[in-house]
């Protein structure tokens, strides 16, 4: 899953808590099966890389911010801050050209690899090349088609040259959010024609402050302490990510105090997380959007009446409040709330018969089994889900009786999560046409740029517009914003791709949610971000 940004906004951490707690701690904890200084945390996902630069489901985002290399990462409030570069470029400092054509970052002189080999200008060169490199089964390339040319002064500083302003670098170059590329070890990878298949993958060196021991497939991922690590060494010793790709699974685990961590736990499992001995919730508003995808490949998606119908003939909220239980937040904007970018559009209401004579007034008749037909196309749709999310399935069910009034039926099919986010070149579904509606979050990012979901150059392969979705107005405010570094310049063109989002309805917005973490009792300094919850994590212990 890609995974973009937040706001610039002091959230402050929302923490409601348990009111149970486990007896018989030792050395000042709570909880007597807490394991000092080591977390376990899980998902409910799986992964198919370690590589950010291979794999985006949000998993690989969150271990990556904890191991990998990366220019820029964001503090607790969603702000940039420099990581292996000494300052976050900009026109204020010189980092950013006049013209916004020039983009300079100095790098840090003390940072090594996790091997101990020292980092330097190489790396990020090299990096760049690999993100450019065609082999490569990238997933994204939207804005690095803006790089004509990456200069390396000295070993500490890199500037790249871009043939027209592009003001998402900040993000899109070695930033950790949206899980984006991370800086690779030229030493290691060099010698390779591409990295799609290497050994790297599945153990890769980065710099952070844990470092890779292990990936037991389909069991975990094992991260210990990084002492070489440039800002020192973290207060946690180990940090476990338990694969476990089934929610009830993931609830058992954590009723058997297995686990310390469930990062983003979904509403209708709320109530009973709360209920756990020796657990609390952080809950903060979130940058993540629930939304269902239509494939425009299909030609009946193509007809934008039909979009339209389906959106009102969604029942929305009743399902955010039987599947959700109310957590979140109805919306017809992808925006988050707040943002600084916020578009606010009027909410559709559910109104099947309204949707009903929509589709009769635009030519698709009623066949004998119900289904609508119209010039050989049926409403008869596939729907493909990953596995292990029952919760996802039973909203499923309800849209499917949803849609069934307007003469819409659906054939569901669940695919293991590593392969649904896969990169398309390895058989991935979500940026396939396997499939006529899915549905999954998207993290929204600081500043409000959709190309790489929207733009009419970023349809898979060659970016993440898994709808294929080329809407010609919107497209030119996407590229617009890339000319505007201020906030206010930009939050006009978002305006003008949210509007045409909520005209021609390529995805049908379900929710702005609320992000929920349920955590051991005993974890300290946990401030997570909207973003990218997991990048700082120094002072993190249990």
């Amino acid at each position: 899953m890609k995974r973009l940004l937040g706001l610039a906004l002091a959230l402050g951490v929302l923490a409601t808590g348990c009111s149970k707690v486990g007896g018989g701690g030792v050395d000042g904890r709570a909880n007597a099966w807490t394991h000092p200084h080591v977390l376990t945390f899980s998902d409910a996902g799986d992964i198919n890389t370690l590589n950010p630069h291979l794999g985006q489901f949000a998993a690989i985002g969150d271990l990556s911010s904890l191991t990998m290399a990366y220019l820029v990462k964001w503090d607790e409030h969603n702000r940039a801050y420099p990581e292996l570069a000494t300052v976050v470029p900009t026109k204020a400092n010189g980092g950013v050209s006049a013209d916004g054509l020039t983009i300079t970052y100095h790098l840090r002189h003390d940072a090594k690899w996790s091997d101990g080999v020292p980092f330097t200008a190489d790396d990020v060169v090299f990096s760049t090349h690999v993100v450019l490199n065609p082999a490569n089964n990238e997933v994204n390339r939207q804005g690095w088609d803006q790089i004509t040319k990456i200069d390396e002064p000295d070993k500490y500083t890199v500037v790249f040259h871009l043939k027209s302003p592009y003001s998402p670098f900040v993000e899109t170059f070695f930033s950790t959010a949206g899980a984006n590329p991370c800086l690779l070890p030229k030493h290691l990878l060099a010698k390779y024609p591409n990295i799609n298949n290497v050994p790297y993958n599945n153990l890769p060196v980065g710099i952070g402050p844990f470092k890779y021991e292990r990936w037991d497939r389909q069991q975990q991922v094992v991260l210990v302490a990084n002492p070489l690590y440039f800002r020192g060494r973290p207060k946690l010793d180990k940090i476990i990510y338990k694969i476990v790709p089934d929610r009830n699974t993931l609830l058992s685990q954590l009723q058997a105090h297995e686990l310390d961590m469930w990062n983003l736990v979904p509403g209708n499992y709320l109530a009973r997380v709360k209920a756990i001995a020796g657990y609390t919730t952080v809950e903060i508003p979130s940058y993540y959007w629930d939304h269902l995808d239509l494939n425009l490949a299909n030609p009946a998606l193509r007809d934008p009446v039909v979009r339209r119908a389906l959106r009102m003939g969604w029942n929305r909220a009743a399902r955010l409040q039987k599947i959700g239980h109310g957590l979140g937040s109805l919306s017809d904007s992808p925006t988050p709330i707040g943002a600084p970018y916020e578009v606010k559009e009027p909410l559709v209401a559910y109104d099947p018969d309204k949707a009903n004579a929509m589709l009769d007034a635009d030519g698709w008749k009623r066949g004998p089994d119900g289904i609508r037909t119209k010039n050989g196309m049926r409403l008869d749709f596939r729907y493909a889900i990953y596995a292990g999310v029952p919760d996802v399935d039973n909203g499923i069910e309800m849209l499917r009786a949803d849609w069934k009034k307007l003469g819409v039926t659906l054939e569901v099919k669940h695919y293991p999560t590593a392969l649904y986010f896969a990169p398309i070149q390895e058989g991935g579904i979500v940026y396939s046409t396997k499939w006529d509606i899915t549905s999954f979050a998207w993290l929204n990012d600081a500043i409000g740029d959709y190309s790489q979901l929207y733009a009419c150059n970023a349809i898979p392969p060659k970016g993440q517009n898994d709808p294929r979705w080329c809407d010609p107005v919107a497209d030119r405010a996407m590229h617009a914003l890339y000319g505007h570094y201020e906030q206010p310049q930009r939050n006009s063109d978002v305006k003008v791709v949210v509007d045409r989002m909520y005209d021609q309805v390529p995805v049908i917005v379900q929710d702005q949610r609320m992000d929920v973490f349920a955590v051991n009792g005993d974890l300290k300094n946990f401030h997570p971000n909207a973003i990218t919850p997991f990048d700082n994590f120094m002072d993190v212990d249990i």
